[in-house]
């Protein structure tokens, strides 16, 4: 018996000790400000990279990420790091910084015990530092307050000092000056971590709770989840369960992430690795899932995440017809790789079956179009982003419509109600006026202002988020020449005066142009839409009317003419009876081919919308 407990108090103290030295952080700060660089100087002061596989923006893996210069993912890795004779285990979840990927955030904050808030020593605060900000102080994570490219020549260093103290309520010599560009603060930023963030908290002999973050698909093992051992510890060869879906697996591989999958024998608590068992359909796991043993189970689950709120809507829709089933397959590996894309099923007239897709923002929108194109060769139609409303019924039912086909008729509405956004635009002040007007276009009320400094204002706006998905963030940056920082969460349903504005191509509906939006704002987005239309519709050999109606009412009409034969060219004398004859006779052709003639819209002419100035 003694030899027994003896035997237990030993394997306790291993583990102990393994938690102990292990940190789980992540960075986060708003777009642009070095979050991505900074980790990669990190990676190199623990020689986690050799100088050989070293690269700019290292954890950004999609070439679309390198392009654009941005992180889409949240990105996981391992790092050793050795201090005074104790080797540390840290655990980096990289983070988005853009306001549509807001929800990778969450899913990198909901794993980890820290976090480096990285500011830009030339910019300071901006909205998307201070909504992140608040994030981790609801999941009670340590804040390790870091001040970013300070050896740029604009570098604000005292004046962003202030900011940053005035926000955190931190003594200034606990902010940590840094230079992702040089390396300069790295080892004061890494023993930070190790000195201020706390080790996981688990019960490493509780049965095993293990909260899945993320997972990828692999062509040849199948589904990747990659998950954060809150208690107990996973073995390769264990019997798992998923306990939210129920179903049963084989740990066929687990190990840890290092820039590669690295296999171990064992994942201890509190560390994050993956898990490997064959699942070959991608609904089989979900993010926010817990993996617990098959013999040993956990009473309960973790709570997972947060259910994701799409912003807007979009049909998603395949060129060719018999590719429907392609494109579904698709979606759901991308969903596993993107938890905040959300699809069903939907028909249309026009373009047969696809899928009505919830995107976080237009940006959202884009790279998920992109991604299906680049990663699974998928040719797509996208119709208009529209947001979703309630409609209220005179039978006193109350309807979610994600699209303006969906609406009931107009005799069944009693009313409608669209959502509505909490705003936070952080600017210089010399550009307050300019944002006020461009607010006040949006239909937005001010709720409230407060000038962070003498030269710097942060509004707070509630507008409707129809007014803001399209247009509103590139006008925002071209008003304060770039400086403006703009974020956003849902506040709830506001009653509106909106109609459904339908394109009509020779008569025809087109459901995939139609759109609602405020009866004050539909005469001059229809008068736009058909200008717009006029000019990427092709012509044909017959007149096509475009018409913008509201209801049986037409309020804007453009025409693309007909490319015309001259039939009178051979006419070189005698009666002009003989002209008008021919004339007649091609009228009476061109009536007869525009009643069975299609008219064929560019996908161009779809993504009009979000040209419109």
């Amino acid at each position: 018996m003694y030899v027994l407990f003896s035997h237990f108090l030993l394997s306790l103290r291993i583990y102990f000790c393994k938690m102990k030295n292990i940190r789980n952080f992540s960075i986060i700060a708003h777009i642009d400000h070095g979050k991505s660089t900074l980790a990669d100087r990190l990676l190199e002061a623990t020689r986690t990279l050799s100088e050989r596989d070293m690269e700019d923006q290292v954890l950004d893996s999609m070439d679309l990420e390198r392009e654009k210069g941005i992180t889409i993912k949240s990105h996981a890795i391992q790092m050793e790091y050795a201090r005074n004779g104790q080797d540390y285990i840290l655990n980096l979840i990289d983070t988005p910084g853009h306001v549509d990927f807001s929800y990778e955030v969450s899913r990198a904050i909901a794993s980890c015990e820290g976090a480096l808030l990285v500011v830009d020593a030339t910019q300071g605060i901006q909205a998307q530092t201070i909504s992140n900000l608040y994030l981790a102080i609801e999941h009670d994570l340590a804040i390790i307050p870091v001040l970013n490219k300070i050896d740029m020549d604009a570098a604000m260093v005292d004046v962003v000092k202030d900011q940053v103290v005035e926000l955190l309520g931190c003594d200034p010599d606990e902010i940590i000056l840094a230079s992702g560009k040089t390396g300069q603060g790295v080892d004061e930023i890494l023993d930070a971590i190790v000195d201020r963030i706390p080790a996981p908290s688990g019960d490493p002999e509780a049965p095993l709770q293990a909260l899945i973050f993320d997972s990828v698909f692999n062509a040849f093992r199948g589904i990747i989840a990659y998950f954060k051992v809150e208690n107990g510890s996973i073995r390769a060869g264990d019997k798992v369960k998923f306990f939210n879906t129920g179903r049963e697996y084989e740990a066929d591989e687990v190990g840890v992430l290092k820039m590669k999958l690295e296999p171990r024998d064992e994942i201890p608590c509190g560390s994050v690795g993956y898990i490997i068992s064959g699942i070959k359909t991608a609904a089989e796991v979900k993010v926010g899932d817990t993996i617990t043993h098959v013999d040993r189970p956990c009473s309960s689950s973790i709570a997972g995440f947060e259910e994701v709120k799409p912003m807007l809507f979009a049909g998603v829709y395949p060129v060719e017809a018999d590719e429907y089933e392609d494109l579904r397959a698709s979606l759901e590996k991308l969903r596993l790789n993107d938890a905040s894309l959300v699809f069903d099923p939907e028909s249309s007239l026009a373009l047969g079956f696809g899928f009505r897709c919830g995107f976080l923002g237009l940006l959202h929108l884009e790279i998920v179009q992109e991604r299906l194109y680049r990663e699974f060769d998928m040719d797509v139609i996208t119709t208009v982003p529209n947001v979703s409303y309630k409609v209220y019924t005179t039978q006193h039912e109350v309807l979610d419509v994600h699209n303006p086909s969906g609406l009931p008729s107009p005799t069944l509405i009693d009313y409608i109600e669209e959502p509505y956004i909490k705003a936070q635009i952080i600017s210089k002040s010399e550009f307050f006026g300019g944002i006020m007007k461009l607010c006040l276009d949006k239909r937005g009320t001010l709720t409230g202002q407060h000038f962070l400094s003498s030269d710097r204002v942060e509004l707070n706006y509630e507008m409707p988020l129809a007014e803001i998905v399209f247009d509103f963030y590139d006008k925002l940056k071209s008003i304060s020449k770039g400086y403006a920082s703009f974020d956003y969460h849902l506040s709830g349903f506001k009653r509106a005066d909106l109609v459904k504005l339908d394109i009509l191509l020779n008569s025809e509906p087109v459901d995939a142009l139609s759109s609602l939006i405020h009866r004050d704002h539909a005469y001059d987005f229809g008068r736009k839409m058909c200008e717009k239309l006029k000019e990427l519709i092709p012509r044909q050999q017959f007149d096509i009317a475009i018409q913008a109606a509201i209801g049986a009412k037409i309020i804007a009409r453009e025409t693309v003419k007909a490319v015309r034969k001259d039939v009178t060219a051979k006419c070189y004398g005698g009666d002009i009876t003989r002209k008008r004859k021919l004339l007649e006779k091609q009228k009476k052709g061109k009536k007869r081919m525009r009643q069975v003639g299609n008219v064929e819209v560019p996908q161009s002419a779809f993504m009009a919308v979000l040209k419109l100035d």
